[in-house]
């Protein structure tokens, strides 16, 4: 089958052939149809010190797919309302837990001390087939295509942080309109926000998160958030703040910006560590709280449920969805990402 490889440690990668995966016990085999790209991809495929840390080549990488289940490993349950089938169209949860630590334990699974990321630690979904746990697979309703699918992963990150507090009547910023932010504003447009802005440095991911329903959106390489308040009226700061770009400066305007009793999600994971004004944090009494991934499994179901129930909330999460390639142009698929001045990219592997 056609892969996209690591094939050693250094810079590059390559589409080659390799063998195709078998279900061991326990496991699924699925076809894949769509695959997104992460920018956990282009830092495997610049080999950076931190793709040096986690990656023992050769691994076919990637995590973020949809596809059809094409044979089931012995114990897979088959029936009844949770059983899985072949033919199912499915997307994938990329974080394998141990299920033996105290938090999978208690419930917490997203939480794993001891997780396995698809494309990372294990053979990924950038290719003709891929292996997985039948616990990380989440049947999806026809309703759902196959671009919808593949972007479940991202979308899941932004529904996470997104839900973190309460949103109705609350006035909301998100720093940074990489594809998450931006799904991220439509999900909180999507749950009851008052005000919803959002900042970033590229006029492109701006346009494309005002139109997923961002009230004001703010240039912070021209402008400042400071700006947005006086035009939307406010007069004590946001209710409300995620944080998806992992930018210092950001974060301290963020937090210059929340009201008293302000609530902060933080989902972008930085270079290298910064400081920030931990007197201001303690004198407002904000809540910091960090996000990584999904919650295992309750992430999933509001996702879908969402998703579900409005043909709105589909248009706007698909509109993030700029590029397609076939997945034999994968170079050009992570040159686009790799620009900034895209939304989602998506690669076709049917």
């Amino acid at each position: 089958m056609r892969a996209l490889v690591k094939p050693t440690a250094g810079p590059g990668l390559e589409l080659m052939e390799v063998p195709e995966p078998q279900p061991g016990r326990g496991e699924v085999k699925i076809r894949v149809l769509r695959a997104g790209l992460c920018g956990t991809d282009l830092h495997i495929e610049s080999w950076d010190d931190w793709a040096a840390s986690m990656l023992t080549p050769p691994l076919v990488v990637g995590h973020e797919f949809y596809g059809e289940v094409v044979e089931l490993g012995e114990g897979v349950p088959t029936g009844g309302r949770y059983g899985l089938q072949v033919g199912q169209r499915v997307s994938v949860e990329g974080h394998v837990v141990c299920g033996h630590c105290r938090n999978c334990r208690a419930g917490r699974r997203h939480m794993c001390v001891n997780t396995s990321n698809l494309g990372v630690n294990r053979d990924g979904c950038f290719a003709d087939y891929v292996v997985v746990p039948f616990s990380n697979v989440w049947a999806q309703p026809d309703l759902i295509d196959p671009d919808l699918g593949a972007v479940f992963d991202p979308l899941g990150n932004a529904v996470h942080t997104a839900l973190s507090f309460p949103l109705e009547g609350e006035d909301v910023l998100i720093t940074g309109a990489g594809p998450i932010g931006i799904m991220a504003a439509a999900i909180v447009r999507h749950s009851g926000a008052r005000y919803v802005v959002v900042t970033d440095v590229s006029p492109t991911r701006l346009e494309l998160a005002r139109a997923v329903g961002a009230d004001v959106v703010v240039d912070v390489s021209t402008d400042r958030i400071a700006s947005a308040q006086e035009q939307l009226g406010m007069t004590e700061g946001f209710d409300i703040a995620l944080e998806m770009s992992g930018n210092p400066s950001a974060v301290n305007e963020l937090i210059a910006n929340c009201t008293h009793g302000g609530r902060i999600a933080m989902l972008g994971l930085p270079a290298e560590p910064y400081a920030i004004d931990w007197g201001k944090v303690i004198t407002h009494m904000l809540t910091i709280k960090g996000i990584y991934g999904r919650e295992m499994y309750e992430t999933w179901y509001k996702m879908t449920a969402m998703l579900q129930s409005s043909e709105l909330l589909r248009d706007r999460i698909r509109s993030v969805i700029t590029h397609r390639y076939p997945a034999e142009q994968w170079a050009d698929a992570f040159a686009a990402a790799r620009s900034g001045q895209v939304g989602k990219v998506i690669m076709d592997w049917s």
